[in-house]
C-alpha cells in the first residue's frame, strides 16, 4: 500500500495508526484496572480468610483464559470519533481509570466474598470456584464495556472479540462441572442458585461500570477539549 502513488495512502496510514492507538488504550485500560482491582481484593481478603482465596494454578488459568479475548483487541472495531482527531498518550487519565474502575471491580469482589462466605457458607473449594468464575466474568465483560465511550449497545465489538469473550465466559461456567478438569484445578460444582447469584453480580457490575463510564469519559472529554 505504501508504494502506491496516491496521497490517499497517507490518509489511510494516519487512520490505521489512530485505530491502533485506540485499540492499545482498550488493552491498557482493561488490564490495569483488572489487575489493580484483583490485587486490592486479594490483599484485603488475605487478612481474615483462613485459606488461599485462589490457588496459584487457578490464577494462572484465569490469566490464560482472559488472554484469548485480549489477543483479539488488535482487530476490534473502532468508533468513528476515535479516528477523526489525533489522540495523545495521557498517563494521568490511565491512572485515574485504573483507580476508579479497579476499585469498582474490587467492590464487586467483596460483594462476592460476602455472598459466598455469609450467605452460601462456602467451603474452601466452593469459595475458590465462585471467585474464579466471578473474577473471570467481570474481567471479560469490562472490556466490552470500556472498549467504547458510547453506550454499550451503540458500538458493535469486533466479531472475534465478541465470540471469544462469550466462548471463554461459557467455558468458565462449565469447567467446575467437568469432573476431571475440576479435580486438576481444585474446583467444586456450585449449586444452581449460587451460580445464578454470581451471574446477577456480574450483571450489576456491567450496569454500574456502564454508568460510571459515561461520566468518566464525559469528564475526560471536557478536560481535553
Amino acid at each position: 500500500m505504501l508504494l502506491q502513488q496516491s496521497l490517499d495512502v497517507l490518509r489511510q496510514g494516519i487512520q490505521e495508526g489512530r485505530r491502533t492507538f485506540a485499540n492499545t488504550l482498550k488493552y491498557v485500560y482493561t488490564t490495569t484496572s483488572a489487575n489493580f482491582g484483583n490485587m486490592f481484593s486479594m490483599a484485603g481478603l488475605s487478612w481474615f480468610l483462613p485459606f488461599l482465596p485462589l490457588l496459584a494454578k487457578q490464577i494462572l488459568l484465569n490469566n490464560f483464559m482472559s488472554d484469548f479475548p485480549a489477543m483479539t483487541i488488535a482487530g476490534d472495531n473502532v468508533d468513528s470519533e476515535m479516528v477523526e482527531k489525533p489522540k495523545r498518550w495521557d498517563v494521568a487519565s490511565i491512572r485515574n481509570f485504573m483507580i476508579v474502575f479497579g476499585l469498582i471491580s474490587s467492590i464487586f469482589d467483596y460483594i462476592t466474598f460476602g455472598v459466598l462466605l455469609l450467605i452460601v457458607k462456602s467451603n474452601e473449594a466452593q469459595f475458590q470456584t465462585g471467585w474464579f468464575i466471578e473474577s473471570l466474568l467481570t474481567e471479560l465483560f469490562i472490556l466490552i464495556v470500556v472498549r467504547t465511550s458510547r453506550p454499550l449497545f451503540r458500538s458493535k465489538p469486533g466479531g472475534w472479540l465478541l465470540s471469544t469473550t462469550l466462548s471463554v465466559a461459557a467455558v468458565a461456567i462449565i469447567i467446575p462441572y467437568i469432573p476431571w478438569v475440576a479435580n486438576i484445578f481444585g474446583f467444586e460444582p456450585l449449586p444452581t442458585y449460587v451460580l445464578l447469584l454470581l451471574l446477577l453480580i456480574t450483571t450489576l457490575y456491567i450496569i454500574v461500570n456502564e454508568i460510571v463510564k459515561h461520566f468518566f469519559f464525559k469528564r475526560l472529554s471536557f478536560e481535553t477539549a
